[in-house]
């Protein structure tokens, strides 16, 4: 058990105690998507409700399998806003999905309110297959699905059951928890410090290559075919080389150098 990864166990629930004491709270902090300009917290909220246990549990045992090892991986800060990030993503796209919903005739009430943190686990199960595959993770304990065959076949079920409007779930939310930890997550390989070094060290590296190449063109210059002198000034040229680089060369000594390879 990684630390975010049990502080975030313990909030969901302990919260779906708290919620017990008042249906207000409920209200207060379910995302409502009608609401969502003049509620803006809830995008963030609603991930810490659930509407039973049941709906808690499967969520739970999603964030304890999948997260500690994508904790370990990612640290606790890029962690944890990769859950947030797929948990408010899961939201927006609820809304945009509802709203296309409506135009192709497909049932969408935006007063209904949307609770549970399943955009934010689907982030975390988005994650552990991009960084791990061909994992495989067992369904109820017996079926052996790799992550990555997992991820696809509940995004496919997510946009069909999604566009059908599949009953109470939030089904484009799900898709939103997927599209918000793909996004994050290769955006963070992107920026991430390994990544910035590759992009320095690639030019570089190409650059020895082609440094290499040029001498061993040089190299193959037919010393028979000139003059003395110029046999002289080209064993003095690649000496220089041999001591002190391929940098190390005057633009004239370069220019030289190319002249008599191209021939």
């Amino acid at each position: 058990m990684t630390p975010w990864v049990q502080r975030l166990l313990i909030v969901n629930i302990v919260m779906m105690f708290v919620v017990r004491i008042s249906n207000e709270l409920t209200w207060l902090f379910a995302f409502i998507p009608s609401l969502t300009l003049v509620r803006p917290w809830t995008l963030f909220t609603y991930m810490f409700l659930h509407g039973g246990w049941m709906h808690l549990i499967f969520n739970m045992i999603g964030l304890y399998f999948f997260g500690p090892r994508l904790e370990d991986r990612l640290g606790g800060k890029r962690f944890l806003l990769l859950y947030f990030l797929s948990g408010i993503t899961g939201a927006v796209l609820h809304v945009l999905g509802g709203v296309v919903g409506v135009l192709l005739a497909v049932p969408f009430n935006p007063w209904v309110p949307m609770v549970g943190a399943s955009g934010a686990v689907f982030g975390i199960l988005m994650g552990f297959a991009m960084y791990w595959p061909r994992e495989r993770i067992y369904i109820w304990g017996v079926l052996p699905v790799e992550a990555r065959v997992l991820v696809a076949v509940l995004t496919v079920v997510s946009l069909y059951l999604g566009w059908r409007g599949g009953g109470n779930v939030a089904h484009f939310a799900h898709l939103g928890g997927f599209l918000g930890g793909f996004l994050y997550l290769k955006w963070h390989e992107k920026s991430s410090p390994a990544a910035r070094f590759r992009a320095k060290a690639q030019p570089k590296a190409k650059k020895i290559l082609d440094s290499a190449a040029d001498v061993a063109k040089w190299q193959r210059i037919r010393r028979d075919e000139m003059h003395p002198v110029n046999v002289e000034e080209l064993d003095r040229i690649l000496d220089k080389i041999s001591s002190d680089g391929v940098a190390s060369l005057k633009p004239e000594e370069r220019e030289f150098l190319e002249r008599f390879s191209s021939r």
